[in-house]
């Protein structure tokens, strides 16, 4: 059971009308939802909470004929690549491929065997749904179908994933990992009111699943965490206190657009805990007494996925690359008491993925507690009430 005063999962698969899916109508076979979850979170003008929701949605019966097969958008005519189509003006096409090609051990996605590097394909095409929750985020208000998120552009081919919304002054900026065979990018949507997104454009051009703006700026400067992926790292000496591998590392920008990497690293996996074996960012780093609050997620190896936890972290106000304190205990930890009702609906354990934070003082709820979200079994968004003394 957890131990904090509001723990509990918010909206599930059952909770989305697929029948308002921007993929509705669009496809010859059945889909359902596999999973409703990592939710970016912000506070709107009218006190209310918003979840930018994860969909992934994806075929019932994926291998048919001895192929499997998966789910891709295409822009109508023939645009160049990168072209951005006007809402709407694109079709959603199935791929099938050979089955004796695909390893399809992990329900989340298929490696294709042959090539000389490791090629995949997801199981689901991802998009985002804002849900408007009360100012506790323990309530459903309204789902905003008319507003999701769905692919438009070619580099978006695979999906919109893992929202993450940070609010600097009187503009609201979404990051997002879009997903195609041209580029693995980080995207980024901007809004004035923190409902309506527009798109602006790719900000980064590599692998990174992870990258978070802080929630205020930094010496005149926008500061964001980010997470590169590589298939080599080289290795620290021996006796080290760091572990090879995945860490959150630094950049900057005068506007939020062009960003360059910041020369001091970030937050790097302790090599005295297999917790931490690969780690990323979680939320939006906000500013508190202490410095910039950043919450982010470690992996310990286990099977296939590994076993997903929460940790925290405090990051010098006038310089971010400085962590002045950290806790190596977890902050959060899947729950199998909050899964049970959907217990038929899971497909992996051991993961909470920690997304979207706000102020609980701000919504007028109980005081001295910060609201949490997060994605738990790759399958649901978690609310907590996490108080803040716990971060004193």
């Amino acid at each position: 059971m957890s131990s904090y005063p509001v723990d509990r999962l918010i909206f599930a698969p059952d909770d989305v009308d697929l029948a308002r899916s921007p993929l509705a109508g669009h496809l010859d076979a059945e889909t359902y939802i596999l999973g409703a979850f990592n939710p970016g979170l912000t506070r709107l003008p009218n006190g209310n909470l918003l979840a930018m929701v994860r969909i992934a949605e994806a075929l019932r019966e994926p291998i048919r004929d001895g192929r499997v097969h998966a789910i891709r958008w295409e822009a109508e005519g023939n645009p160049p690549a990168g072209h951005v189509a006007a809402r709407g003006s694109g079709q959603y096409r199935l791929d099938a491929w050979p089955l004796d090609l695909a390893d399809t051990a992990d329900p989340r996605k298929f490696l294709l065997r042959g090539g000389g590097w490791r090629i995949m394909a997801l199981t689901s095409l991802s998009w985002l749904l804002p849900v408007e929750l009360s100012p506790d985020g323990l309530r459903i208000e309204e789902v905003h179908y008319d507003r999701a998120i769905a692919p438009t552009a070619s580099f978006q081919c695979y999906g919109v994933e893992d929202a993450r919304i940070s609010r600097v002054g009187d503009q609201w900026l979404m990051t997002t990992c879009s997903v195609s065979p041209e580029r693995h990018s980080t995207t980024l949507y901007t809004s004035s009111d923190g409902l309506d997104w527009r798109f602006a454009d790719i900000v980064l051009d590599h692998q990174n699943k992870d990258m978070l703006i802080f929630e205020g700026l930094v010496g005149g400067q926008y500061w964001a965490q980010t997470r590169p992926l590589g298939d080599l790292y080289f290795a620290y000496p021996p006796g080290s206190e760091w572990r090879a591998g995945p860490s959150i590392n630094l950049a900057t920008s005068p506007d939020a657009r062009h960003w360059k990497p910041w020369p001091a690293p970030g937050i790097r996996p302790h090599a005295n805990t297999v917790a931490t074996a690969r780690i990323g960012g979680g939320t939006p780093p906000i500013l508190t007494d202490r410095g910039w609050l950043s919450l982010w997620h470690g992996v310990e190896p286990k099977e296939i996925v590994g076993i997903y936890r929460t940790y925290w972290s405090i990051l010098d106000r006038d310089d971010p690359s400085r962590t002045i304190a950290t806790e190596h205990r977890p902050l959060l930890e899947a729950s199998a008491d909050l899964t049970r009702p959907i217990e038929h609906q899971l497909y992996v354990r051991d993961v909470v993925f920690t997304t979207g934070i706000a102020d609980g003082d701000e919504g007028g709820s109980a005081p001295g507690h910060y609201i949490v979200a997060s994605g738990e079994a790759d399958l649901a968004c978690r609310i907590t009430h996490i108080p803040k003394q716990v971060f004193a």
